[in-house]
This record gives C-alpha cells, sequence and structure tokens, in this order.
C-alpha cells in the first residue's frame, strides 16, 4: 500500500467539501431550499417544451442516483484508509472539480445565465472525459465500492452530461433567437446529437464499461419519448435519438464482451 501523504489529506477534504456543495446546490436548483426548479428557472429555457433536444420530466430522475454515487463516493474516500489508495489518486481531484462545476452550473441557470451555464457545462464534459479515461487505464477489478461509487458513479455522470451539454446549448441557441433549435424541421438539433452520439460511441469503444452508455441511452431515449408525445413534436429528432441511443448501447455491450474474452 502506497504511503499517505498530507496531499491525500487535503484531497480527502477537497473532495468532501466540493460534493457537498454540489448536493447543497441540487437541493437548491430543486426548489427544496428555495431556488427556482431547473425546468422554470432562466424564464423556462430548460422546459421539456422550450427545445426540440429538451427531455421530458422523468429523465431527470438520474440526478439522484448521480449525486447519491457522489456522495456515496466523498464519503468512502474520507476515511483514513482510503487516503493512499490508486484510484482515488487517480480519480479524486476529477470528482471534485466535476462537482465544483456542477455547483456553478447550477448557480448560473438560477441567475439566467444560460450563455455562461453552457460554457460551464461544455468545461463540465471535458472534465468527466479526462477523469473517465483516467479511470479506464485501470484495471478492471476492485471492491464492489470502488465499482458502483467510482467505475458507476463516474460512467453515469458523464454519460448523462454528453446528453444534457447538447441540450444546454439548444436551451442557449433558442434562448437568442436561433429557431433551428426550438421547432420542425430541426436539421441543427439532429446534427448536434449525431455528434453525442459519436462521442458516446467513442466512450463505449474505448471504456468496456456499461454506466456511461446506460447514462446516455437514458437521456436519448427521453428526448425521443418527449419529441413524440410532447410539443414541439420533432418525429425525425425522435428516430434519431432512439436509433444513436440502441446504437450506443450495443457498442457498450460489444465492447465489454470483447474485453472479457482477452481476460
Amino acid at each position: 500500500m502506497s504511503e499517505t501523504m498530507r496531499s491525500d489529506r487535503i484531497r480527502q477534504v477537497i473532495v468532501a467539501v466540493t460534493v457537498l456543495a454540489a448536493v447543497v446546490l441540487a437541493f437548491v436548483g430543486s426548489g427544496v431550499l428555495g431556488g427556482t426548479p431547473i425546468k422554470d428557472a432562466a424564464g423556462g429555457a430548460f422546459a421539456s417544451d422550450a427545445t426540440v433536444l429538451a427531455p421530458t420530466g422523468a429523465a431527470f430522475g438520474i440526478w439522484s442516483v448521480i449525486y447519491l454515487g457522489l456522495f456515496g463516493y466523498a464519503v468512502w474516500q474520507a476515511f483514513p484508509a482510503q487516503a493512499a489508495k490508486p484510484v482515488h489518486r487517480a480519480v479524486g481531484y476529477g470528482v471534485a472539480a466535476s462537482s465544483l462545476l456542477n455547483a456553478v452550473w447550477i448557480a448560473c441557470v438560477q441567475a439566467s445565465r444560460i450563455a455562461e451555464s453552457t460554457v460551464i457545462i461544455v468545461v463540465l464534459l471535458v472534465v468527466l472525459l479526462a477523469t473517465f479515461a483516467r479511470l479506464r487505464r485501470r484495471p478492471r477489478r476492485g471492491t464492489v465500492a470502488e465499482i458502483v461509487l467510482v467505475d458507476g458513479t463516474v460512467g453515469l455522470y458523464l454519460g448523462w452530461v454528453t446528453v444534457a451539454a447538447a441540450a444546454n446549448l439548444a436551451a442557449w441557441l433558442t434562448a437568442i433567437g436561433v429557431d433551428g433549435w426550438a421547432k420542425a424541421p430541426a436539421w441543427p438539433a439532429i446534427v448536434a446529437l449525431c455528434v453525442v452520439g459519436l462521442l458516446a460511441i467513442a466512450t463505449a469503444w474505448s471504456g468496456g464499461r456499461w454506466a456511461p452508455a446506460v447514462a446516455t441511452y437514458w437521456g436519448l431515449a427521453w428526448i425521443a419519448v418527449e419529441r413524440w408525445t410532447g410539443a414541439p413534436a420533432e418525429p425525425t429528432v425522435a428516430w434519431t435519438a432512439i436509433i444513436l441511443a440502441v446504437v450506443v448501447l450495443g457498442v457498450s455491450a460489444w465492447s465489454f464482451f470483447r474485453r472479457i474474452r482477452r481476460t
């Protein structure tokens, strides 16, 4: 076991504080602690009927799982015996940075700063991709806590933010008057979905882990549901989203079983 250093203790504290900040701001963003629910904030820019890339409200239930995973990770990594573990040295600061960015994103939305929120969520996506890349370089073995709280949480977080970044972009462009993101035919939105799909496919191909693909599938599927059943109706966007969702899940399965055969 590696020797515990002062830097490990500092990292533990930073992770705990930033995750706590993200969880507290999440309660603000849900309206529980006096904030405006995200779907109603910023003039309704993030509501399910605001753009053709907005998922139905049920999609956001995944945040509860992600926040629970982040909180569980923050508690687990704070134990003295965990301080010097290589897994925490590899991903701890990535989790901390993503939690801080998440808190800032909620603050931007509460302040109706949609452009700034778009920049923040793109940076968040980059941080999560980098964290996932560091995680991917580690062998696929470890305790149940590591599999669930590290692989599972980071993977779900990355997969969901991959979709959410495109939805955030659509919200911003619609808010500044770019109509192609708010009504049919929504070709810019279809292009954005294809970019999301390619990024998710690349992650699934290289990672061999289920969580990112499951979260991406979840987000894309709920976009499809909203575009079939809600307004604005856009069947082309719905079909694009569902086809990409199935492909991402299929590539993830193929990559996973390919890695299993090699071990």
